[in-house]
């Protein structure tokens, strides 16, 4: 299933209600379950991102749609990274020309 990096940067909104970002998270979990994405792990981090996401999903559109329902509630701004296992690059690597 392909991987993704999300990185999390609060909203004016999302630093104000910031209490209420570990229960945002369950019910993030909850929600990507239900709709197919699976959160590896999730960690609150310091520097120029309030948080780093590591998320599976079946396809881009599936994790498009779920990153663009949790931006919807106006907490968060997300910057997504499509990941690549060693053997899937590899794959790619050998199909260039």
């Amino acid at each position: 299933m392909p991987a993704y990096i999300v990185l999390i940067n609060l909203t004016d909104q999302g630093i104000r209600t910031i209490k209420d970002d570990p229960n945002r998270v369950s019910q993030a979990e909850r929600i990507a379950q239900q709709v197919g994405v699976r959160i590896v792990t999730e960690w609150w981090t310091m520097g120029p991102y309030d948080a780093v996401m590591v998320a599976e999903a079946p396809d881009d559109e599936t994790m498009n749609r779920f990153l663009l329902g949790a931006g919807r509630q106006g907490n968060i701004r997300t910057t997504t990274l499509r990941a690549f296992t060693k053997d899937e690059i590899s794959n790619i690597l050998k199909a260039l020309a």
